[in-house]
């Protein structure tokens, strides 16, 4: 198994997860994908480029290096569905779509998978417990940003256009409320960006299983629209000139993320 993630610590209580950035696929998958899957375009494009000036905030970053097509990471192991409706399990059968991921008869073993359960899934989540563990013990507290991105209307999974800004607490119980509210207001602030917070999506299973704000660890999800910052569509371009001021926003929120852990635990 080739490289499975990227992890950069850093010098602030703050971890920023990209689970979905990966491009890597196991032979096993790639074999059995149909065409229009093999540009990957489900992926969260990008976003450790978005995400780059992370490194002068001082955020620790883990990325995933393979595709949520082998398996996402951003599932429980058990596999248990996340959203009442439309959605991808741990190893997903279809893309964003509804249309069947691999062609009949060629999808990866069970045997595979388990594989790529222990070999790609348990990595990344060891790596955030012990990056988290670390950030609690050095300074009281840990937070976590857990960042994607997606196409702006998926008509499978929901109605219309999504918001630019899809922030997820859980319904709340992921994070303290007031940062809730704090972020929010970030977004609010920002007119030309739209925003909702635990609408369609309240957070995956990395927000939610590590979330606990009675344990000083608090957990934000951004699901952002990808029309922000690239070309929705093959080849999936990134777009500078809409990065920028997309990135403006961004920073702000790690920026309030941060403000508020230091006004929260100010000993």
């Amino acid at each position: 198994m080739e490289k499975v993630l990227n992890f950069k610590q850093g010098r602030v209580p703050l971890l920023i997860s990209m689970p979905h950035a990966g491009l890597r696929l196991t032979p096993a998958v790639e074999a059995g994908l149909i065409p229009e899957a093999r540009s990957l375009p489900d992926t969260d494009w990008h976003i450790p480029r978005l995400y780059e000036f992370a490194n002068e905030l001082g955020a620790s970053t883990l990325a995933g290096e393979y595709s949520r097509f082998v398996v996402d990471l951003n599932r429980p192991s058990d596999d248990k569905p996340m959203y009442v409706g439309a959605t991808t399990g741990l190893y997903p059968a279809t893309l964003f779509d509804g249309v069947p991921l691999f062609r009949e008869g060629f999808e990866p073993s069970a045997e595979e998978r388990a594989t790529y359960l222990q070999q790609i899934w348990m990595p990344y989540h060891q790596a955030l417990q012990q990056e988290l563990a670390r950030l609690k013990a050095e300074f009281g507290y840990a937070l976590l940003f857990d960042a994607h991105s997606i196409r702006s209307v998926i008509p499978h999974l929901f109605d219309g256009k999504l918001p630019d800004f899809n922030l997820g607490t859980f319904n709340g119980a992921s994070c303290d409320p007031a940062l809730a509210s704090q972020l929010e207001g970030i977004c609010a602030r920002h007119e030309q960006f739209t925003h909702v917070l635990n609408g369609r999506f309240k957070g995956g299973h990395i927000t939610r299983h590590y979330g606990n704000p009675a344990q000083d660890i608090h957990a934000v999800q951004l699901e952002l629209c990808q029309s922000t910052y690239m070309e929705e569509f093959e080849p999936f371009n990134y777009r500078p000139d809409l990065a920028a001021p997309t990135q403006v926003v961004l920073r702000e929120l790690l920026e309030g993320f941060l403000a508020w852990g230091q006004q929260a635990y100010k000993k």
